[in-house]
């Protein structure tokens, strides 16, 4: 029954650079094979900017580690070509339950709407995640993987960073452009820096068990217990992953022995009583851990840019790290892109901070209240939790305060500075800051979906209703903003394609359910601007070219 997962082995191999008299420049130098290193990676090198990544390991993550993924984050996988893998081989679930000691509350749907390419959250094993992302790196010409080379000094003056990286072979140096710090919460980069994350520690110790046992038992949903009946703890966890194992979370208490707790021997009873005593299983991994939600002050020092644990930490309670920490990539990739081709102003970097400090706070609080709900630090609090649990079996209005862990959904950065003012009245929640939503679209005959047509630059989209809304001179108009500096592509949205002839950067699409009409409020002109990674930066009722130019300029921080 135990899991035949084999951990690959990666072989450190001598680079050119150690033989070069003097240190060899690269444009940008990733810290960190971890999940965000490997995103950065991949996105840098898809877009043509040559990319190394140093790590000082030879192997994925040992353990399931990040289980849950949210739609947002199988979006940006599939751009990056790496969300079918993740799909194929995950656990799709939407539904979650809540018990109240044996009791169900109440049951939730994470994606109540139809017509999404991808599901609300799928559970699979950070290392299984790593590991695709490692094989899409082998197969890009643009990035240098480099095993066992460990980051040992760091130092960035003169307009350029130097490392000094650690191999079996002795020391070199390398410098770059930009760095990308993705080493994790104790982050050796930062701390090379003389920068600290800061927040608060949580006195909860919880024990994360991986079993091995037949699907039958249990399916594939997340189960959430307060106070349950099989468990002296506060709280207790179930979900499924791939290759039927499941992470059971037990609440501890902070007087609870790690070292004990984590031994097989204290472990499998626990579980069995969880489980029940006709439940066979095998124990998998293992471990305890305390938590905290915690961030730097800013994101970059100078030309060293920090993302995901790195930057910022939450409790697992939410499945808020690994999401976050893929948007951080997706926030910061196209901005280095475009600074680095001269086609936007380095001020433009400064924004990634601004933007992903918002979003990092948000998670912060939402994970803090869900440890406080999840835990409660005194009896009133507790008297307090408990009566809100008890009303959510028979009542809707008390359920929004029932907190067991609030999933993961993408922060909205309406105070962007890289955002338009929305002076429009629009009837949905896809303002500026937003990211775009997702719906079926027939593009070229073929069926598709929005997102996955956006790809990874500046798009527009222009709702039409009647062939003679669509004139020639509003044509050239959209051929002029797909022939600028930076390009904005348009696709014409509609209920069915017209005979008309688009110029080059115009497509057609046609939002064959209604769906994508529906979910961004869409009236005949009205015209939407997107970034390179899928976000709103603007949107009016009607198609006003200078009005879109002058929203591409601000959301290139010009």
């Amino acid at each position: 029954m135990l899991n035949t997962y084999n951990f690959p082995e990666f072989h450190y191999e001598r680079s050119a650079d150690q033989d070069s008299v003097k240190p060899v420049k690269h444009p940008v130098v990733v810290v960190g094979a971890g999940p965000m290193g490997l995103a950065a990676a991949v996105d840098l090198a898809r877009n043509n900017v040559p990319v190394v990544i140093l790590d000082d390991n030879n192997t994925v993550s040992v353990g399931s580690r990040a289980v849950c993924y949210a739609k947002r984050f199988l979006d940006i996988s599939d751009r990056l070509g790496v969300g079918q893998r993740l799909v194929d081989k995950g656990v799709t679930w939407n539904i979650g339950r809540v018990f109240l000691d044996e009791e169900q509350i109440y049951s939730f749907n994470m994606l109540p709407e139809e017509h999404h390419r991808r599901p609300g959250f799928i559970n699979l094993q950070q290392y299984y995640m790593e590991e695709y992302y490692v094989d899409r790196i082998v197969g890009l010409d643009n990035a240098d993987l480099r095993w066992k080379n460990k980051v040992v000094n760091i130092v960035d003056e003169n307009d350029v960073v130097t490392l000094t990286v650690q191999t079996p072979e002795g020391e070199y140096q390398i410098q770059a452009d930009y760095v990308i710090a993705c080493d994790g919460a104790n982050s050796k980069v930062r701390a090379m820096c003389g920068l600290e994350s800061k927040g608060q520690v949580f006195h909860d110790r919880f024990l994360i068990a991986d079993v091995v046992m037949d699907p039958k038992n249990f399916p594939p949903e997340r189960w959430f217990w307060f106070n349950p009946p099989f468990h002296d703890g506060q709280s207790t966890l179930l979900h499924r992953q791939a290759d039927n194992v499941w992470r059971i979370d037990f609440d501890l208490g902070w007087d609870a022995d790690p070292e004990e707790e984590k031994k097989p021997e204290n472990i499998i009873p626990r579980v069995r009583a969880f489980l029940g005593e006709d439940v066979e299983f095998e124990l998998e991994w293992a471990s305890v851990y305390t938590f905290t939600c915690r961030r730097m002050d800013e994101f970059h020092k100078g030309r060293i840019f920090f993302a995901g644990d790195a930057a910022h930490q939450v409790s697992p309670f939410g499945a808020r790290g690994a999401n976050s920490g893929i948007e951080d990539i997706d926030n910061l990739v196209w901005k280095l892109k475009l600074v680095m081709e001269g086609r936007a102003p380095e001020s433009l970097l400064d924004s990634y901070s601004k933007e992903r400090v918002f979003a990092a706070d948000e998670n912060i609080l939402n994970s803090t209240r869900s440890t406080d709900f999840i835990s409660p630090k005194n009896a009133t609090s507790r008297v307090f939790r408990d009566a809100v649990l008890k009303l959510a079996k028979n009542y809707n209005f008390a359920r929004p305060l029932v907190n067991s862990g609030r999933l993961s959904v993408p922060p909205i950065l309406t105070q962007s500075p890289l955002n338009t003012a929305d002076t429009s009245k629009f009837l949905c929640k896809v303002v500026p800051g937003a990211p775009c939503t997702d719906g079926p679209v027939v593009r070229n005959g073929q069926d598709d979906f929005l997102l996955t047509c956006l790809g990874n630059t500046f798009n527009g989209l222009l709702f039409i209703d009647q062939r003679q809304e669509l004139t020639q001179d509003i044509l050239d108009q959209l051929a002029e903003l797909a022939d600028q500096d930076v390009p904005v592509k348009t696709y014409i949205v509609a209920r069915h394609e017209m005979d008309i002839a688009l110029p080059n950067g115009v497509e057609w699409l046609v939002d064959k359910v209604g769906a994508v009409n529906e979910r961004l409020d869409a009236k005949s002109g009205t015209f939407y601007l997107m970034r390179p990674d899928q976000l709103v930066t603007a949107r009016m009722r009607q198609f006003d070219q200078q009005a879109v130019v002058a929203a591409l300029n601000k959301a290139l921080g010009k």
